[in-house]
């Protein structure tokens, strides 16, 4: 019975209900959208990165990564190989050969990561190939072809088919220069590594180091990315000489982001959901004070103040069960239809680049943050009925029967 009053003293006013779901709605569906645009973010900058650059899991002689020096090099790849090559997680890999050196053209020289690949093997775990604006992925050129960044061929002022010139050290510490010409330009969403990485063929850097040849690196690409770790855990098993690392490993400030992005979701939807709070408080309290005259007579039949107090609670989570879901929905279809049409913000696309950010986004939410958030739109609804509910225990039903 309480429960069919409740939910008929919420239709009493139906314009203020109204606006008070209406409120929810909107919110929590602005604040869906919101959060999955932010996530979208995270997921396009962690995705880009490892098509491009990373890879999911990379293998290197431990000195490697502590000291990139050239000399510690992978020292029995062939191994290595035939691990891979036997592990069913590993969908495709690549070696490379990892080196610190300068480019120059006549417009100058600047420090860049000179990337050695086997073209055939990196066109497999990386999307480089497909970021090429200006001629072809090592293809054209017959004799020390390089690819190399937007960004870089501008500041270098040459274009496709142009000399530059490499120069990094051996072992040895001799300085090594090698004369290569541009088969193609590509531009990532990263400005900052287009600015500062050139690739060119591991065949071409083996025989200019000679007696230093051979790779520093094995990039990975797993079937699914969910068994990243575990595989990781096996390679590193088998694979016991060498440092075998995942992406979060690689780049911690991806891992770092990756793992704070779902907390600071749940902490901005719990910021919406205070304010809405805000808002129910307000429109229950001036309920309460409105019926005082009917709670009064209520409490004076026999009503004892539990079921006062259970009632107005109940009503409270009516009004957030109408709007809560509601938005939820609408949050959810949207996410949904951006997440499949994208939202392009190449208006502002130098500043995204500059962070690594492609621009265009693809909102995206985790299913269980739905349900996640309809829990948390139930309590704060609970703790908002608190105030207005104690009020409304205060009365005195003799004072409140005679209230105008």
């Amino acid at each position: 019975m309480l429960i069919k009053i409740a939910w008929r003293n919420v239709w009493r006013n139906t314009l203020r209900s109204s606006v008070v779901i209406t409120s929810i709605a909107m919110g929590i569906w602005a604040g869906l959208f919101v959060i999955s645009v932010s996530a979208g973010l995270n997921d396009q900058r962690t995705k880009d990165a490892l098509d491009t650059y990373i890879s999911h899991i990379q293998i290197h002689n431990p000195e490697f990564v502590k000291d990139k020096n050239v000399e510690y090099r992978i020292d029995d790849i062939d191994q290595v190989k035939s691990v891979l090559e036997n592990t069913p997680e590993v969908k495709a890999f690549s070696e490379r050969v990892i080196l610190g050196g300068m480019v120059s053209s006549s417009a100058g020289g600047f420090g860049a990561m000179i990337t050695a690949v086997v073209p055939e093997h990196e066109m497999e775990v990386s999307t480089m190939h497909t970021k090429i604006v200006e001629g072809a992925y090592f293809e054209g050129i017959d004799k020390n072809p390089i690819v190399i960044g937007k960004k870089l061929a501008e500041k270098l002022k040459i274009g496709q088919r142009k000399k530059i010139v490499l120069t990094f050290q051996k072992d040895n510490g001799d300085i090594v220069a090698g004369a290569f010409r541009v088969a193609g330009i590509y531009k990532t969403s990263n400005a900052k590594a287009d600015e500062a990485s050139v690739f060119i063929r591991a065949s071409d850097a083996n025989r200019l180091l000679e007696e230093s040849a051979g790779f520093h690196e094995v990039a990975i690409l797993v079937n699914d990315l969910e068994t990243v770790d575990q595989t990781t855990e096996k390679l590193s098993a088998e694979l016991s000489n060498l440092k075998v690392q995942s992406w979060r490993d690689v780049a911690p400030d991806l891992g770092y982001a990756d793992e704070m992005m779902m907390q600071m979701l749940y902490i901005i939807i719990a910021i919406i959901l205070l304010a809405l709070s805000f808002g129910i408080v307000n429109t229950m309290l001036m309920a309460v004070l409105e019926r005082k005259r009917e709670l009064g007579m209520l409490m004076s039949v026999g009503m004892n103040k539990t079921k006062v107090f259970f009632m107005i609670v109940v009503e409270t989570v009516f009004i957030s069960l109408v709007g809560g879901p509601l938005g939820v929905v609408l949050g959810y279809l949207t996410v949904q239809y951006f997440g499949m049409q994208g939202i392009d913000l190449s208006i502002v696309g130098k500043g995204l680049e500059e962070f690594g950010i492609s621009t265009t986004i693809y909102p995206s939410l985790e299913p269980n943050f739905y349900f996640n958030v309809a829990i948390m739109v139930i309590i704060a609804a609970v703790l908002a009925s608190i105030y207005p509910a104690r009020k409304a225990l205060q009365l005195k039903p003799a004072e409140a029967v005679r209230a105008i």
